[in-house]
């Protein structure tokens, strides 16, 4: 049976379903301005690798701050939906309909209301819910800003990212950090440069997947924590 839900119950639920997604994570909010906390929640999922979509209002600008930190998830795709009034938050056994935007004020302030919906328990009335979340997905396009961020980054990036094939640092004392990739001092307990270190440093997250092996540049699944492959570890032993 569906639950209703006052601020305090969709703030807490909404929580609860970010957490659960196991599969697939579906936000759709007109406006979008994340709390801190639910940052938090969708980058653990993120680590997951599920399948996260984000749906704005497609004349309403998300702020730069949180257009960076969904850029810089790997599995979330950003997309903008004409006309969007709809607020709907859904994974693969709960849905969320609310009146409450994806907004840090609305949660702390705003009066609001909502149900919620678990498919177990209303099969027909979730996939209802997920069928229209599905062409409101099929309907929305990327954004603009989204693109020209991508040509505009995509060319330096190509630069710095070593690939197999690249030669070692002829200076011992060099290597590469783990995110981008650029060459940095060689030093395991500071993997980082100091742009990625300020992108890490938002979340702190020392188990957080990374992209390359800081000795070798290889690609490889690094952390804060294990910065380099276990080809160089075992060298290094």
């Amino acid at each position: 049976m569906a639950e209703f839900l006052t601020t305090t119950g969709i703030s807490y639920n909404l929580e609860n379903l970010i957490k659960k997604s196991d599969e697939k994570l579906i936000l759709i909010s007109p406006y979008l301005q994340i709390a801190g906390s639910l940052k938090h929640l969708i980058a653990e999922r993120d680590l997951q690798k599920i399948d996260i979509r984000v749906v704005h209002r497609k004349d309403n600008k998300i702020n730069a701050e949180d257009m960076n930190f969904l850029q810089e998830l790997t599995s979330v795709k950003i997309s903008a939906c004409e006309n969007l009034h709809a607020k709907c938050y859904l994974n693969e056994n709960t849905a969320i309909i609310t009146s409450m935007n994806l907004y840090q004020y609305s949660q702390q302030n705003n009066r609001e209301m909502g149900i919620k919906v678990e498919k177990e328990e209303e099969h027909e009335l979730y996939t209802n819910i997920f069928d229209e979340v599905k062409v409101i997905l099929k309907t929305s396009q990327q954004p603009e800003f989204s693109i020209k961020k991508i040509e505009t980054d995509a060319p330096t990036a190509s630069k710095k990212v070593p690939t197999k094939n690249n030669k070692k640092h002829q200076k011992k004392d060099m290597g590469f950090c783990i995110r981008c990739g650029t060459d940095i001092k060689l030093n395991p307990e500071k993997p980082l440069c100091l742009k990625c270190y300020k992108s890490w440093g938002k979340y702190c997250n020392s188990e957080y997947k990374e992209k390359f092996c800081h000795a070798c540049g290889k690609n490889s699944n690094s952390t804060v924590t294990k910065p380099v492959c276990y080809t160089c570890y075992k060298k290094a032993k």
